[in-house]
């Protein structure tokens, strides 16, 4: 049985290009190439639905950890019309002194997707977040 993977790492990669976007213009039109124009976002933090409250959950993302990225973790694995892959937060300066990265947030999403390959749905789960004081 032969799975076209490239779809599902396709649709990952306009993923991350939407989470690490930073511009207003810039995460609009990222936002608008990943997900349908219904398409929602749900994690144990949010619950939303089209591109302006998707975008809207991504800026604050960044607003609370500035200068960090988002980074896939692992393969992309998917079938039919359903992806699943894990993501960690990095500071894009790099690691901490010791060399080591320090990923303060980290998870693992499932994502469902339209027959272009764009995501209707994401249902996300944070596998570490940090500790409040």
């Amino acid at each position: 049985m032969s799975v076209n993977t490239d779809r599902y790492e396709s649709a990952a990669a306009r993923y991350f290009e939407a989470w690490n976007a930073t511009e207003p213009e810039a995460l609009k039109k990222a936002v608008a190439a990943a997900w349908t124009v219904d398409g929602g976002y749900t994690d144990p933090l949010a619950d939303v639905r089209g591109h302006e409250g998707i975008a809207a959950v991504i800026t604050a993302a960044h607003e609370q950890f500035p200068g960090f990225v988002f980074r896939p973790l692992g393969a992309v694995d998917g079938h039919h019309d359903t992806a699943r892959f894990g993501w960690e937060l990095v500071s894009e300066a790099g690691g901490t002194p010791s060399g080591e990265v320090s990923a303060p947030v980290a998870g693992f999403d499932v994502v469902t997707l339209d027959e272009e390959g764009r995501i209707r749905q994401v249902l996300g789960f944070l596998d570490r977040v940090p500790a409040t004081a």
